[in-house]
Order: C-alpha cells, then structure tokens, then sequence
C-alpha cells in the first residue's frame, strides 16, 4: 500500500551544516531568466541559513536544533493551504495506523471523563471483552501510572502495543467505584469504519465513518447481510451515512462509489504534474443491484465522503439528503521523508466529480435539505464553517459557500434527517423539509 507515497482525501534546504540537493530540469539552466531565479532561491537559502546560525548561537537559552529546523518546516507548508504538513515520525506511524485500520491494541472504544478513560464500549471477541471489561468501566491506571493528569490520546498511547504483549489496567466499576485489575494481552484490532443494520424492517442502513483500508470490505459485508436477511423484493433501498465523515483514503471513496455505480466516471484528479491528472472510473460490481438510494451528508462530511456523494448525485444514483457539506476538494499526498524523519502531507491536485464540478470551498448542496432539532445549550455551536472559512485554502471562484449544521442526535428517534431518508425510500412525501427534488433517481 506504501511504498513511495499514498494518496489521501481527507492530505530540502541548507541549514547550518547540513546540505539538500535541489533537482533542476536542464531546460531551466537554458534561460537567462531561470537560472537568475535559481540565484535567488539561493540566496533565500542562504539567508535562511544565517539566521539558523545567528538563533544557534546568540539566543539567550541553547535553542533546541531540531525543533528549528521541525517549526521552519512548518512554517514553510503553513503558507501553502491548511491541508499541507510535516508529521515526525509519530505523527508518520500514528496516520499509517490511522489508514490502515489495523493495530496492536485492546479492542475498546473509550472517551474522557472527569479526568479518567471511560469505556465506551469493548469490541465483540476483542482482548478486552474476554478479561471481562465492560461498557461504562473507568480506567483509573495503565501498568501501574495514574492515568489523571494523562491526555486521551497519551494513554490511548500507552495501551496501544505490540500483539502478544501484556498490558495491566486498573479499573473503577460502578458507582462504588470498586477497583478492579486486568492484564490484558494486545491482539490485532480491526478499527470498524463501516457499520450496518436493517432500518425500518426493509431498509438497509450503512454508516461510514472514515475512509480507511478496510472500509470496502466492511461495504461487502454489509451487502451480504442485506442479501441474507432482506431478499427478493423485501428490500426497499439503502441509506449511506456520511455524516461527520472527515474523509481518508482515495482509492477506498472511488470503490465505495463503485459499489452502487456500475459505468462511467466517479472521479477526476487535476494537479500541476501530469501524474496528479487522472480519471477513476467504475467497473460492473453490481453489489447494490439499482436499488433506490439515499446519502446523508452534513457540514462535517469531507473529502472522500464528497467524492462518494457527488458520484452519485452526478450520476442520479442517489438522492443527496442532509445539509451542505464540507467543501474539501483537494488530494493530499503523503511523501515520506526516510527512516525516522516522518513523512510531507503535501496538496497535489484538485478532484471534480463526474460532472467536473469542483466542491472545494462550496461543498455539495444536498437534493433534500432537512435541519436537525439542536438542543439549546448547543445552538450556535451546531455549525461546521467549512473549507472557506480555512485560512489559506485554495480558492474557487468567486461564489464560495461556508459550512452548515453538522449535529446528529445520538437517539435515533430524534433524527430527522434518518426519519426523512425512510420515508423517502417508502415513497412519503413531507412538507417540513426543504425540497429540491424528492424524486428518486432510477
């Protein structure tokens, strides 16, 4: 999967004694012109240098040298667009794990309360399941440490590890608060991008939350059981969420899209290199057999969840339901740097839908417009700003769009926009939402 680089949906100098070399195409030294540009490229080098120098040496406390170079760097991709970075090696491993979907671990969903981790919930057949830990268990301890006064992501750290290695929990269970201790011994965990079930007896639901490498399979799977429990004519149609989906993985949005598109393009990619110019088209998968369709989006769907949704609008697959998305039209490239030096998130191209719309900074306006009930004490707080309000960000014209509301209750019973999707698939029709076409695409 990574080799040279991978590309995401989602995204040398001389210092001091070091030295880079620059690669110049020879048709540049030809000109007069160029090669006065590549003079002053150096000297900017050079300046860049002196101060380097100037910092080592005469700061009032010893700078520490690679946090230079490291807050250079980005301070050199902060002036491109808000999509490009420097990740250091961790960051490098922490996104791999990230897209991969795979890691050494527990197998439990946790959150952060009153200064400890909860469970959320384990993982069916997950490490932490068989010792017996259980859904509203707080972790007080990680091999023998407080985990008060730890960050989320600093004691999910210390539980992550290599498979077969042993880690030792310390738990408060109940409102006793009665202390339990686990030893658990990490196993491979499968992070679950795709969620499915059967709404309303005949309608099959599909929740993508991000785009990693085991996101089609999870699409598969949940195909299966529709054809399983809903044959023949039972099934009505399907609901893809992409709500809240931030994006990830390029080639998983374009096989994704492919699962209910059988012909034509799905996707176009348009960078300044010729390699960064490619079209993605489907091939007969016949997994959704033309079943009606309904997309949910939000103000928090984002890059490959746009590619997905745009698709389909393109191709009146689907009817698009929700709130305008994000509005992330560009592809991120991650270029590693070599061993232990992390890796360059760098923005190389634009993507256009079928229709050759580019979504960036205007987002995909939805078919069906449903705004959820949002409780007071989270109104105006409810709202994503989207891609426009991003310092920086590529521009689009002049008719840019901001973000819109991005809350989903977590009971499904207040969910409008679910509510409105069912009774789109069972042909109601409503008057409380605002409608640009109710009908459903062949």
């Amino acid at each position: 999967m990574m080799s040279n680089k991978i590309s995401l949906v989602l995204l040398g100098a001389a210092i001091g004694a070091a030295s880079a070399t620059l690669g110049l195409h020879p048709a540049l030294l030809s000109s007069g012109v160029a090669t006065a540009a590549v003079s002053d490229t150096y000297k900017s080098l050079n300046l860049f240098g002196d101060v380097f120098d100037r910092v080592r040496s005469d700061y009032v406390e010893k700078p520490d040298e690679a946090k230079l170079v490291e807050s250079a760097i980005n301070g050199m991709l902060s002036s491109l667009d808000p999509h490009s970075s420097y990740m250091d090696a961790k960051s490098f491993n922490d996104m791999r794990v990230q897209t991969r979907g795979e890691f050494g671990g527990l197998g439990i969903e946790v959150t952060q309360e009153e200064g400890l981790v909860k469970v959320v919930t384990p993982m069916d057949d997950s490490p932490a399941a068989k010792v017996g830990i259980m859904a509203g268990d707080m972790i007080s301890g990680i091999d023998g440490e407080p985990v008060l006064g730890m960050t989320l992501n600093q004691a999910v750290d210390k539980m992550r590890g290599p498979v077969k290695s042993n880690v030792r929990l310390t738990i408060l269970r109940g409102p006793s608060k009665e202390v339990k201790e686990f030893t658990v011994t990490r196993d491979v965990i499968t992070i679950r991008s795709v969620r499915y079930n059967v709404e309303g007896e005949d309608v099959g639901y599909i929740r993508i939350t991000q785009f990693n490498e085991q996101t089609f399979e999870g699409i598969k799977a949940a195909f299966n059981k529709f054809n399983t429990d809903l044959p023949g004519d039972k099934l009505k149609g399907y609901i893809l969420d992409l709500r809240n989906n931030p994006g990830g993985l390029l080639d998983q949005s374009i096989q994704v899209s492919n699962a209910f598109i059988d012909r034509g393009e799905i996707v176009s990619t348009r960078g300044r290199n010729a390699e960064e110019t490619q079209r993605y088209s489907a091939r007969q998968l016949n997994m959704s057999k033309g079943k009606p369709v309904v997309v949910l989006i939000n103000g928090g769907s984002a890059s490959a969840s746009e590619i997905v949704a745009g698709a389909l609008q393109d191709h009146k697959r689907a009817t698009i339901l929700g709130t305008r998305s994000f509005g992330k039209g560009s592809v991120q490239t991650i270029l590693p740097l070599g061993q232990n030096n992390g890796a360059l998130r760098l923005t190389t191209a634009r993507y256009y839908t079928p229709s050759g719309r580019s979504i960036q900074a205007k987002g995909i306006d939805p078919d069906v417009q449903v705004l959820q009930d949002v409780p007071d004490e989270l109104k105006g707080r409810d709202d994503t700003k989207g891609e426009a309000a991003l310092k920086g960000h590529l521009k689009n014209g002049e008719d840019e769009k901001g973000g819109s509301q991005a809350y989903v209750p977590a009971d499904k019973s207040k969910d409008k926009q679910l509510a409105a999707a069912l009774d789109i698939l069972h042909g109601v029709k409503k008057a409380d939402v605002k409608t640009d076409s109710q009908k459903l695409p062949n």
